[in-house]
């Protein structure tokens, strides 16, 4: 296996780090939406879903030959669908630490669908897909929040 695929997978070994590593995935995310925000809705949506491709590539490639199924040192799959939680909010300090701590809350949770997706897709696609379904849950409850609070 190339060192590309599980330097993509990890973060760029983020996910190495010894504590917390869908949480230091997360936080990846956090400039990386923020620098292409400027640009517009439809092509952070873009660029967020041309990652996810990206981020299913490598991550087969870092699976391969390994019987962990989805290993805590792959935080690809955080970083994309945090990245798509903050596409869709407001490009403020605020809004990125509601959307980063719901998308936090909503991964650990797992709601339905993304808990089942869990369990039962498999691979690649499967390590990634339940942090994508758990994104819209994040983006609705942070929207509710900032609402709520009046921004």
């Amino acid at each position: 296996m190339t060192v590309l695929p599980r330097l993509i997978a990890s973060g760029f070994g983020l996910g190495r780090l010894p504590f917390a590593p869908g949480t230091w995935g997360s936080l990846l995310a956090l400039p990386i939406a923020w620098g292409f925000a400027p640009l517009g809705l439809w092509l952070s949506l873009l660029s967020a879903a041309a990652l996810t491709a990206v981020g299913i590539w490598a991550v087969d490639r870092a699976l391969a030959g390994s019987s962990v199924v989805d290993p805590p040192e792959i935080v690809i799959d955080e970083v994309c669908a945090q990245w798509l939680v903050l596409a869709v909010l407001p490009q403020e300090p605020l809004a990125y630490l509601l959307g980063f701590a719901a998308f936090r809350a909503a991964d650990i949770l797992k709601p339905w669908p993304a808990g089942w997706a869990d369990r039962n897709v498999g691979g690649a696609f499967g390590v990634m897909l339940d942090d994508l379904l758990a994104a819209p849950y994040a983006a609705a409850g942070t929207w509710l929040i900032l609402w709520l609070i009046g921004r």
